[in-house]
């Protein structure tokens, strides 16, 4: 794995609109090359802030959304449509808003009636779905994710792995159904470490004072059992795109020049 690109912005609302800039070009990029771009999506303020901010930009028709494939790195496992869902906030944030193919959008399972018992099935269902994806020159069970987009929490959690959870020392499965979450809801399915590590490139955005130590952590060594975001790590590239508070506890020799 190489080292991490960090890049740190001033307010939270310049990070959205850098980190949406950075995505349209990646996403141009690839479709200049022939390729269908394969990108996991993130919930939390910043990482729908960031698709509002492709809506927003005129520069969003310069993508094919009809030949980009969108995966979810996790969900709340509650009813379909329910706002609360990360599917749901980004259809009304850019989804909704752009000629995507439904049949290349790829939502987790949700809570039809079955209750937290119906998580192990949507997990599956996902781990299936991901691995009939899968080409065989991404040698294994998920596909080579182009950009694979995460928050985190100041604890330190990632997707829905949580520190010192059974999700966090999974290390066969791709996805799994997380119970009794320290914040709520309490039932999630999520991506596994060994599956994010899968993707091309890992992007981790996050704002706030209240993740600057964890963020510290997890750029100073610390085990992704205690920091999982730590484990958070792409083939190619893993990219930390934080705002001026996040940073705030990163040894001087880490931060680069205040966009």
């Amino acid at each position: 794995m190489a080292a991490p690109d960090i890049a740190v912005h001033s307010r939270p609302d310049v990070l959205a609109a850098a980190a949406a800039a950075r995505l349209l070009t990646r996403l141009v990029d690839l479709q200049a090359a022939g390729t269908v771009p394969k990108i996991v999506l993130t919930g939390g303020g910043v990482g729908i802030a960031l698709l509002e901010q492709i809506r927003e930009t005129v520069a969003r028709d310069a993508v094919d959304w009809g030949e980009v494939e969108f995966y979810w790195g996790d969900e709340r496992f509650l009813p379909p449509g329910d706002p609360e869902r990360n599917e749901t906030q980004a259809r009304a944030a850019l989804l909704d808003h752009v000629r995507i193919d439904p049949a290349k959008v790829f939502p987790m399972g949700a809570d039809t009636g079955t209750g937290p018992a119906g998580a192990e099935a949507a997990a599956e269902a996902y781990a299936e779905l991901l691995a009939s994806k899968a080409r065989p020159e991404d040698h294994g069970p998920v596909p080579a994710f182009d950009v694979l987009m995460l928050g985190m929490g100041g604890e330190g959690h990632t997707a829905s792995v949580f520190p010192h959870s059974p999700a966090v020392y999974e290390t066969e499965r791709s996805v799994v159904a997380v119970h009794g979450c320290p914040k709520p809801p309490p039932t999630r399915v999520s991506l596994t470490l060994p599956a994010i590590r899968r993707a091309a490139e890992v992007w981790i955005v996050t704002t706030g004072e209240a993740k600057a130590a964890a963020v510290a952590m997890a750029l100073s060594g610390a085990g992704e059992v205690a920091v999982p975001v730590a484990g958070a790590q792409g083939r190619r590239r893993t990219r930390w795109l934080l705002d001026r508070a996040a940073a705030a506890k990163l040894p001087r020799d880490l931060v680069p020049p205040i966009a």
